[in-house]
């Protein structure tokens, strides 16, 4: 692909979403921003959370993990369900009842000060993490595909990235998300099943044919019952429950689309039916990665170091020039649909719960809004830089492994107050909140690497043991 096309496809894209946030943020106040003032069609956000859930790790890493872990991933998409389940039963009508715009609000009205605090704080560190690791899949894609042509050093693909989302989410925030994330989506799904498509003509295989080879292959081996395993059956989909009310029940990016929806009925058959096309969407995933391997394997094309890799270097060295344009518009949309949700939810969850952002003039809002936006921007940033420099992982375990270390005291502080009647002495919470994720790693380390993704459960679950030790009945109190 010339560097000329690329340039014309990104150009193009960024113009449409450009396009929409001027129409979407016309009349925007900070409300707008942090709200959309709670009139999102439901069947809107379902669908545009998709792809902010997917992202450029599931559009990149899962298809390359495959040739690692098989398809053993999807027990853990399968726990995602009964996440999504308490989602919808438990979370939701809480937000709702308590008309929350942070999530976190939840946390000071339940134990106080400090742990209101802590628990926003634990989320601004674990998304931005995950959001860097998310561009930083985009960014090397632009570095690959245009960038090295003209010598360009890649922290400059990495300051295009961020540069791309700042311009277009300014402004509108969650209400311009809210529809850039629906066409993104469609992009995502597009792009993935054209390539399944490209493959599969390539290799002169029809359908059932296509599902044969996959099927007969070793790749797609899912369940996995060696309790001494690392893909223990129990462990991934205790995991993958857990992954999903941390990752989106817990998480202000996701909870905020789902909190501008009219009703808590809508947010509810939003958690449904989106839960209902991100197993379809996963299955399609990997069955990709299997494709992608026995096209290498039928071709002699050797397997880079870095699975990530592989999608990249077949769909725009080996699969065609319409392939190499399908993934690049693919892999932009997964990356941008989470990315800029991302920073948008990081600057709301800081100007609501750590500026007392409700007590300002809306001309002062909209200056420091701006500000914080500005800042995580370089946040981001600055942390891509440091993640391209050390890591030597599939993306998609990092990730994992990072939210279960910043997201167990999440999972602790919620279920102990949801469970629990006690109250805690709010101004040690911090400190158990530190401690926990300190002593999970420790055990991880000293059980090679055993638990997994299951180190969020046993995170929690410290958290949660911490929490009652520094507690007393509501009586009591």
């Amino acid at each position: 692909m010339s560097p000329g096309l690329v340039i014309g496809l990104i150009a193009g894209y960024f113009a449409l979403l450009v396009v929409i946030a001027r129409v979407t943020s016309k009349g925007a106040t900070s409300q707008t921003f942090f709200t959309a003032n709670k009139q999102s069609p439901w069947f809107l956000v379902a669908f545009g959370m998709i792809g902010a859930s997917l992202s450029g790790v599931t559009f990149i890493s899962v298809p390359g993990e495959v040739g690692n872990s098989f398809f053993s991933y999807f027990q853990v998409v399968l726990g995602y369900l009964l996440g999504y389940f308490v989602i919808a039963k438990v979370l939701l009508p809480l937000y709702y009842k308590l008309n929350l715009v942070s999530i976190y609000g939840y946390l000071e009205q339940r134990f106080g000060f400090w742990s209101y605090k802590t628990g926003s704080a634990f989320f601004l560190l674990s998304r931005t993490i995950q959001a860097s690791f998310r561009l930083f899949l985009v960014a090397i894609v632009l570095q690959t595909a245009l960038f090295d042509a003209f010598g360009v050093p890649f922290w400059v693909s990495v300051a295009v990235t961020i540069l791309l989302i700042w311009i277009y989410t300014f402004q509108g925030g969650i209400k311009t998300i809210v529809w850039t994330d629906t066409l993104q989506t469609s992009f995502l799904l597009i792009a993935v099943i054209t390539t399944i498509y490209i493959i599969t003509k390539e290799l002169g295989w029809g359908f059932g044919e296509t599902i044969a080879e996959i099927q007969s292959s070793e790749m797609s081996k899912i369940f996995y019952l060696d309790w001494g395993n690392a893909r223990f059956f129990p462990k991934q989909f205790i995991s993958g429950a857990l992954i999903a009310i941390v990752m989106t029940g817990l998480d202000q990016d996701m909870m905020q689309k789902n909190l501008t929806c009219k009703s808590l009925k809508d947010a509810q058959k939003n958690i449904f039916w989106f839960s209902v096309v991100l197993i379809i969407a996963n299955i399609l995933f990997l069955s990709l990665g299997a494709l992608l391997y026995l096209y290498a394997e039928q071709n002699g094309i050797s397997i880079p170091d870095r699975t990530d890799g592989l999608y990249p270097l077949l769909a725009l060295n080996h699969l065609g020039t319409f392939a190499g344009i399908v993934f690049l518009l693919g892999i932009i949309a997964a990356a941008y649909s989470s990315a800029d949700s991302a920073l948008t939810a990081l600057t709301t969850a800081f100007c609501v719960d750590f500026l007392n952002f409700e007590q300002r003039e809306e001309s002062e809002k909209k200056k420091v809004r701006l500000k914080v936006h500005i800042a995580f921007s370089v946040a981001l940033f600055i942390i891509i830089l440091i993640f391209n420099g050390i890591n030597d992982d599939s993306v998609i375990n990092s990730i994992f492994r990072a939210a279960g270390y910043t997201y167990g005291p999440l999972l602790g502080l919620f279920s102990f107050g949801l469970l629990t009647k006690r109250v805690v002495r709010d101004k040690y919470v911090l400190a158990v909140c530190i401690a926990a994720p300190i002593l999970s790693y420790l055990i991880d380390m000293n059980t090679d690497g055993w638990l997994g993704f299951f180190v969020l459960a046993l995170n929690g679950a410290l958290t949660f043991l911490g929490l009652l030790a520094i507690s007393r009945t509501g009586k009591e109190a």
